[in-house]
């Protein structure tokens, strides 16, 4: 993996880059379609490279559960089994666990956990982690980290974050004494942590770049802490993490975190949200967002997004689309859930193309102007 910058923001700390993988090449800012079980929802891969995702995330945990890994050998790999020629991040399944707090056990060997599919035991741990996402194939590998809550007291953050220290070390110690499955490179990223504790957050991130990993990721943020927490957080990072690596925040979020992340050198982000809100007919557009399910598109022969180049937006109405929507057709969850991946993949694409020009600052304020005024507009 290679990573180049190629502009920073002059009055703000966005960037622009490239990163260099074995299934292509990723542009930053860079919003990646979260792919959990070989799949983005209600979305082919033929849209996705329409759509021009550059890169698609999958979840080690839900791979782990099924199809389970040797399917997956067997196949050739995930790229493989899901027809993917593009690369994939996986997530070492870190969050899943903490998810899953009636169902599972932290201890220093690693987190002992009960299936939500059958109730079976598991244990996942840094070692087997990274062995797991050697046969999965992804191109880029998470370490495996403890996500504490938002809310933890003082003591128990401290352990968290010693411990989720100690594994990134087992972690890094594996993926150095084994090798790709499958004839390419892969890369090994870490998971910061610490909370909003400032003090936690920079001793991670100074201890994680000290071991020199192949990019980070901004960890166990967008779970339930206020969102000017998170922008501490990030704030906190940023001059501690190298300029020369990629930077990655798990699991954000919405288009004000996005933008909001990017300005504070934020390079990745992932989210469900596009395709979730889609299935519910919640529409992500650049006036504002849409509940295309409401009585009042019935007879709107608008698109979506007037203007937005995109196949949605060029071939179907406001009012085709709550139809379906209404009466359950599943066309309408599809054409929903690719409106608005379009729409982030347009905006981390767009964002970058300003951070290039040298006026990032003026369009995203110009964005957010249309994007919140439009919004209130459309609710009263």
């Amino acid at each position: 993996m290679n990573f180049t910058l190629q502009g920073v923001d002059s009055q703000t700390a966005a960037r622009a880059g490239v990163l260099e993988t074995a299934h292509g090449t990723i542009e930053t800012p860079i919003y990646m379609p979260v792919g959990t079980r070989a799949s983005v929802k209600a979305i082919e891969q033929r849209e996705l490279l329409e759509l021009d995702a550059q890169i698609i995330l999958g979840n080690t945990y839900h791979l782990y559960l099924k199809p389970g890994t040797a399917i997956l050998q067997n196949a050739g790999g995930l790229h493989k089994f899901m027809n993917w020629p593009r690369p994939i991040l996986t997530d070492s399944g870190g969050f899943q666990v903490f998810s899953l707090s009636e169902l599972r056990e932290i201890s220093e060997e690693g987190a002992t956990f009960k299936s939500h599919i059958d109730g079976t035991r598991h244990l996942f741990s840094p070692e087997n982690v990274i062995d797991t996402q050697r046969l999965i194939g992804s191109d880029i590998m998470m370490a495996f980290d403890e996500c504490p809550p938002h809310d933890a007291d003082p003591d128990y953050l401290r352990k968290s974050h010693e411990l989720t220290l100690r594994w990134a070390a087992r972690c890094q110690n594996q993926f150095a004494k084994t090798s790709g499955v499958y004839g390419y490179e892969q890369s090994l990223f870490a998971i910061t942590q610490g909370g909003t504790n400032e003090m936690l957050r920079a001793e991670s991130t100074k201890r994680l770049v000290e071991m020199d990993f192949e990019g980070y990721a901004i960890g166990g943020l967008a779970v339930g802490e206020p969102a000017e927490e998170m922008y501490r957080m990030i704030e906190v990072s940023h001059p501690l993490l190298p300029a020369n690596k990629p930077r990655y925040l798990m699991g954000v979020g919405t288009p004000e975190n996005i933008l909001n992340a990017i300005e504070r050198g934020v390079d990745m982000f992932d989210c469900v949200i596009p395709t979730r809100e889609g299935r519910n007919g919640r529409i992500y557009t650049r006036t504002g967002i849409l509940n295309l399910r409401a009585a009042k598109y019935r007879d709107d022969f608008r698109p979506i997004d007037e203007g937005f180049d995109n196949y949605v937006c060029k071939n179907f109405s406001r009012a085709y689309i709550r139809h379906l929507l209404n009466v359950g057709e599943i066309l309408g969850l599809q054409l929903c859930s690719l409106h608005n991946t379009s729409f982030f993949i347009w905006l981390t694409k767009t964002a970058r193309a300003h951070i290039l020009k040298g006026d990032f600052q003026t369009w995203k304020a110009e964005f957010f102007a249309r994007y919140c005024h439009e919004q209130e507009s459309d609710k009263r």
